[in-house]
């Protein structure tokens, strides 16, 4: 189809490459030869009178022009995708949709993993694609780069629809075998002692503990710095190293690893967890759906380990 003179399916061999830089990966993303996709390149480069794409070894390095098209294009394509191609009836028991997720290790392991084993038995066709949480979530929903993202609330941005998932607190946690922290820990111990913390993908995005502390004038002393939540209570392990975390991750190590867990002696706020989406999928069936799907898991987590007076499994 054509339209003003530019052959509308140039637009989506355009998107493909600017995602793939790569002529052959993209070719195979949307299904092309790739003599064909070569003939769609000579084509954009023609009717834009730009080089687009200029390569370096076997990647595609696109231009200030090609930048400067991307993003129109790809609001473009997933307008299309929103508005008119998923307006059919959504049936999850014979969808093969892949949905595409952006979140924490610590709520891989805690919460969607039930989503998952969930959606495996109810709408098994279904598949996902898990990727942790590194760029500006902003920028993710308006390009359309994820389905979902999961994230405390106080990081979603108030351009895109939100939900709510439950309440989550933090503990301390550190080696069985660490006596210090035997009967608690007082805020004195707390700040003498050596912290591992984490900071998150290439912009060093720290934890959420990390967020509260300079609020009440303290900094801890940081003798461990990890990528992922996952990596902390390993490195507890036979140290005198103590970390804080979510309390259900907490409680998820503590099955497989000995660690001691104690309420941290500061006035740190509770937190929610939350759902965020592109605005533009907000009525489309199969988001729908799969947002209904997750907040129906979460009710299951509301509530539970939040009474402090009641601290579940601290020992």
């Amino acid at each position: 189809m054509r339209f003003k003179g530019l052959d509308l399916n140039l637009l989506v061999a355009l998107d493909a490459l600017m995602a793939q830089r790569n002529l052959t990966m993209a070719a195979r993303s949307i299904n092309l030869s790739q003599p064909a996709m070569s003939a769609a390149v000579s084509r954009l480069r023609d009717y834009f009178s730009d080089e687009l794409f200029v390569m370096n070894g076997r990647q595609f390095v696109p231009t200030a022009r090609a930048i400067e098209l991307a993003g129109p294009v790809r609001e473009a394509l997933l307008h299309i995708q929103c508005s008119i191609m998923s307006a059919d009836r959504f049936d999850p028991t014979q969808s093969v949709r892949r949905f595409r997720i952006c979140l924490s290790d610590f709520m891989m392991r805690v919460y969607l993993r039930n989503v998952i084993t969930r959606v495996a038995q109810e709408a098994p066709s279904i598949s996902f694609e898990l990727v942790l949480v590194d760029d500006d979530p902003n920028e993710l929903l308006r390009h359309g780069d994820s389905d979902f993202l999961i994230l405390p609330e106080f990081f979603t941005v108030h351009t895109h629809p939100r939900a709510r998932l439950f309440d989550e607190r933090l503990v301390c946690v550190g080696c069985m075998s660490n006596e210090q922290m035997a009967g608690g820990l007082s805020l004195d111990q707390y700040m003498s002692m050596g912290h591992v913390t984490v900071k998150f993908g290439r912009w060093r995005k720290p934890s959420i503990e990390e967020l509260f502390l300079p609020g009440i004038g303290l900094q801890r002393r940081i003798e461990l710095v990890v990528p992922s939540f996952s990596l902390i209570p390993p490195m507890l392990q036979g140290t005198s190293y103590i970390a804080t975390i979510p309390l259900r991750l907490a409680t998820h190590f503590a099955e497989i690893i000995p660690l001691r867990i104690v309420e941290v002696p500061l006035p740190l706020a509770t937190f929610s967890e939350a759902i965020q989406w592109p605005a533009r999928h907000n009525g489309e069936p199969a988001s729908v759906w799969m947002r209904k799907l997750l907040l129906q898991e979460a009710q299951c987590y509301r509530g539970q380990y939040f009474d402090r007076s009641k601290p579940g499994p601290c020992r």
